[in-house]
């Protein structure tokens, strides 16, 4: 499966547009990650337990794009974008999505 943020994947060509794609999650923090944060925001530096957190949130959410797209048929997915938004006080989503293709190489007639 191809990912991409562009219209385009250099060497293809979109053979067909399937639609869009979509996959999400919510994550909620813990209070151990919360701790460790407030005695970063004091020292300063970047704050692990959260760049995981957000990593994992991305990975989750793009293998259910990945899923759906799958399951219509494509081959790639282009115009990918990434979403945050606050749910909850102690709560994050992460929403990937984009257009599902088919595509094909260039020089296939």
């Amino acid at each position: 499966m191809y990912l991409v943020n562009t219209e385009s994947i250099p060497g293809y060509r979109v053979r067909q547009s399937l639609g869009l794609v979509q996959g999400n999650t919510i994550r909620a923090k813990h209070i151990g990650r919360d701790i460790m944060a407030g005695f970063k925001n004091i020292v300063g530096g970047e704050i692990v337990g959260y760049t995981e957190l957000l990593a994992e949130a991305r990975n989750e959410a793009t293998q259910r794009m990945i899923a759906q797209a799958q399951s219509m048929g494509a081959n790639a997915i282009v115009n990918v974008r990434y979403s945050t938004a606050s749910v909850m006080q102690a709560a994050a989503e992460m929403f990937a999505y984009g257009t599902a293709v088919i595509v094909e190489p260039e020089n296939v007639g």
